[in-house]
């Protein structure tokens, strides 16, 4: 990590909080979890702060480890996961058929870095909505900074409940971000109601697949471990996930893991046996070295204290999400392609798992 990087970082550690209030904040966040006494419905009910906490706290760590695009794609070989990541955002561009002229809803946004790609990629107008005001201005620098300011923004809103008027958008996608719903038919729903009849919804959504049980206690750990690490209420299956889309209206056209579509897979950034110089911070001598700066920051006091849990609840979700991946129970891109029927007559039905 360079002095920049380092400072950068410091800086941007607790978001939008104050930096007398980081510590208070991870001690806070980690309560909602199972593994520190916390409950499910307790995270379901409060998912809007749960979630706005847990990006405040790690949105600087992304930024330093993972760029400006916060999700997961599985590889080829040869490839970085930055390219990865853009290959799929383009494959979520040409599922939708996007083209200039539309307008187009990013749902759950994050700092905007796949709407700027996608946006320039099928000269759409794209609006990105995020409920978290650290992530909504760090999405207009970044919009600003891509010369994009007049064919895209971000916008402030809770996504179970969109300040937005019925039929506005001509396609709409979310990218590994409505699994921070408390329930999946009503955030589904409110996308139902922002799309344009006959207009399609690409979702790419986090898992837990069918061999996942609910009676393994290691599937338990990795599940809770994933939710402490990533900010979640709940991770809902795949079953689940084509149900709530059904039950909000759309028509399933297609539903498929993509994750097992790639001999690269989606967690092999987070695998100590892999090394890559493009993504050295994650890996594990990266983590090491990103651990004793956090450390050393923190203890200067150019960091705010706090930092060094804030990074642990990261490494909690490096853990939960390599071992889900690996034992197969859990998918960072399970994608349903659904439609909203032309009349609301229409028969709903369609999808292959």
């Amino acid at each position: 990590m360079t002095k920049s990087g380092a400072l950068q970082l410091a800086r941007s550690t607790g978001g939008s909080l104050s930096k007398d209030q980081v510590k208070s904040a991870v001690d806070q966040y980690v309560k909602y979890h199972d593994l520190h006494g916390g409950e499910q419905e307790s995270r379901k009910s409060n998912y809007a702060d749960l979630a706005n906490k847990y990006y405040d706290l790690v949105t600087g760590f992304y930024e330093y480890g993972w760029g400006d695009s916060f999700h997961f794609a599985g590889g080829y070989p040869g490839e970085t996961s930055r390219e990865a990541i853009k290959r799929h955002q383009h494959f979520m561009a040409l599922q939708l058929g996007l083209k200039k002229g539309m307008k187009v809803l990013d749902v759950g946004c994050g700092i905007g870095g796949p709407l700027i790609e996608i946006a320039r990629f099928s000269s759409t107008s794209i609006t990105g909505l995020t409920n978290n005001d650290y992530h909504v201005s760090r999405g207009k620098e970044h919009i600003f900074s891509a010369g994009l300011s007049e064919q895209c923004c971000s916008l402030k809103g809770d996504f179970m409940n969109m300040p937005i008027a019925d039929n506005t958008f001509d396609a709409a996608y979310a990218i590994q971000a409505t699994c921070y719903a408390p329930e999946a038919q009503g955030v589904y729903s409110e996308v139902y109601r922002v799309l344009k009849p006959g207009q399609y919804f690409a979702l790419d959504e986090w898992c837990l697949t069918d061999r996942f049980d609910p009676n393994n206690a290691k599937h338990l750990t990795a599940k809770a471990e994933i939710e402490l690490g990533d900010g979640l209420p709940d991770i809902r299956t795949t079953r689940q996930c084509v149900q709530a889309m059904k039950d909000a209206g759309f028509e399933v056209i297609f539903a498929k893991d993509l994750a097992q579509d790639f001999p690269c897979p989606w967690y092999q950034t987070m695998d100590p046996n892999y090394f890559s110089w493009a993504n050295f911070q994650c890996t594990r001598p990266g983590r090491i070295i990103t651990r004793a700066i956090v450390n050393t920051l923190e203890f200067l006091r150019i960091a705010p204290a706090g930092s060094v849990g804030a990074y642990n609840v990261l490494t909690s979700a490096s853990d939960g999400l390599l071992k889900g991946g690996r034992e197969g129970i859990f998918t960072a891109s399970f994608f349903v392609l659904g439609r909203k029927p032309l009349k609301e007559s229409e028969i709903v039905n369609g999808g292959n798992l």
